[in-house]
């Protein structure tokens, strides 16, 4: 199994490493079938058009500025299957407090709603969409932590679905836990901090690569 990986330098210091991206139904998949990876990480600074960057806080004393988030994704075949996995990892923010996170549709931008809603493998036609039948974490990306007394924290979250094309491109952090009954399914407060991220399925499909190689391929028997 081979896994290839690039670098892209920003103001922002954002890395992101990626593989090839796959077609978008799991029936074309070509039969060697290797996994697809992509990260992008940050330092959160207030939005400004003279420092542009892919990691913004709207609310620096809940996600204070210098504070760190990483996230990376992997799409692989699990038993014929495709299967996504998102990790989110953070520090500097506050010591032993809960947020919410979860995938939103749009890059970030100098205001907290440009990150459109979440992303959802089935979309609600009511939207904002806050019915559990599609607000809920099987549904949408939800990444909710807590904090240690360091103000480190991570979350993982994996689905049997892939994004669809250029419709992922963002991890939003909100100001608490994610909620789950009807009327308020998928809030979560307000936006606090927002990470871009080139999900996979916006990547084109094709064997072009951006960026420096960071690192030789890692391989592994499979």
């Amino acid at each position: 199994m081979r896994t290839c990986r690039k670098a892209l330098t920003t103001a922002a210091a954002v890395a992101v490493t990626a593989g090839l991206a796959l077609p978008a139904t799991a029936a074309s998949w070509p039969a060697y079938g290797d996994p697809v990876t992509v990260r992008a990480e940050g330092r959160f600074v207030p939005p400004s058009s003279a420092h542009p960057s892919h990691a913004l806080t709207y609310d620096t004393a809940t996600v204070p500025v210098g504070a760190r988030i990483s996230v990376t994704e992997r799409v692989e075949r699990l038993a014929g299957r495709p299967a996504t996995t998102v990790v989110l990892k953070v520090s500097g923010l506050l010591p032993s407090r809960a947020y919410g996170a979860h995938v939103h549709t749009e890059p970030c931008g100098p205001s907290p709603e440009d990150s459109g809603p979440h992303y959802q493998d089935v979309a609600d036609p009511r939207q904002p969409s806050t019915d559990p039948a599609y607000a809920n974490p099987g549904n949408e990306v939800w990444l909710d932590f807590t904090t240690d007394a360091a103000g480190v924290g991570a979350a993982v979250s994996r689905h049997h679905w892939r994004f669809r094309p250029d419709a992922a491109h963002a991890v939003v952090i909100h100001e608490h836990r994610t909620a789950t009954d009807p009327g308020e399914a998928g809030t979560a407060g307000a936006r606090a901090g927002c990470l871009t991220v080139p999900f996979e399925s916006g990547v084109q499909a094709t064997a072009k690569w951006t960026g420096e190689p960071i690192a030789e391929p890692a391989r592994s028997r499979g």
